[in-house]
């Protein structure tokens, strides 16, 4: 977190750079009532192995998986962060786990439900061969409208942005001028980047690849956000696998098990 005292009461102050303006004539947030979010996808699960969509099953990390949380927490060792908050899923909270281990006066790990993966309905446990077969049109009307297409018995990107998006401005009101640490889903750092960009166009939540444990950070405010990194996984530079397959969008159309397998 950044900090902006100048020396005299010794007290927390807002950094200089909220007075500085933009190129685009925009403000700075104001760091003093802003939040900074590290948002961190789940290592790769058991059924990102077998590409079987999980949405809201829980279903617990492999092998590779907890080996990448691991690297995370060397990643992220001594830092730290004045909250750590967790997917209540497993192969969520695993990974919240481990890492929090090795920051700063290891810190408890608090579960929020609002963090889950979208809710994928009679999806969940299918591939994407057999979404193809027995779903084509749910298929075809997540291809005209990904945004408010509800997955058959489930939930839509736009339910999910509703949901997860009232668990990150519950966390900022509590944490203002502060940095979190959040263990989540694919489809919930979709909605992290969406709620720092005011939006993103409905057509770019699929050019959004989440690799497992990658971390992406964003700066959450009462008027706003700013997007400060995505998708960092520097850490995994040396495993061979990191999968960025996910529940979000569906299958892809030309047949590859693409974006759209499990997260």
């Amino acid at each position: 977190m950044s900090g902006g005292d100048d020396g005299g009461s010794g007290q927390e102050r807002a950094p200089a750079i909220q007075a500085v303006k933009l190129p685009t004539g925009f403000s700075a947030p104001d760091r003093s009532t802003s939040t900074e979010f590290w948002v961190v996808r789940h290592g790769e699960s058991t059924w990102n192995v077998l590409g079987r969509y999980q949405g809201q099953t829980d279903v617990p990390l492999s092998l590779e998986g907890r080996l990448q949380a691991s690297m995370l927490a060397e990643r992220l060792v001594g830092q730290t962060f004045a909250a750590v908050y967790s997917s209540d899923l497993s192969r969520a909270l695993e990974t919240a786990t481990v890492v929090a281990e090795r920051l700063d006066s290891a810190p408890t790990v608090q579960i929020d439900a609002g963090l889950r993966e979208i809710d994928v309905g009679v999806l969940s446990g299918r591939d994407t061969r057999q979404i193809r077969q027995e779903y084509a049109d749910y298929l075809e009307a997540l291809r005209l409208d990904p945004w408010a297409t509800r997955r058959p018995g489930g939930e839509s990107m736009e339910d999910l942005f509703a949901r997860a998006g009232a668990s990150f401005q519950a966390m900022r009101e509590r944490h203002p001028g502060q940095r979190v640490l959040v263990f989540t889903h694919g489809g919930v750092v979709r909605v992290a980047v969406g709620l720092a960009l005011g939006g993103v166009p409905q057509n770019a939540w699929a050019r959004l690849s989440v690799t497992n444990t990658s971390v992406t950070r964003v700066l959450l405010s009462p008027e706003g956000g700013t997007l400060l990194g995505f998708n960092d996984a520097a850490h995994l530079e040396l495993l061979n696998q990191a999968t960025e397959a996910d529940d979000v969008l569906g299958p892809d159309v030309k047949g590859s098990e693409g974006a759209g397998q499990a997260s």
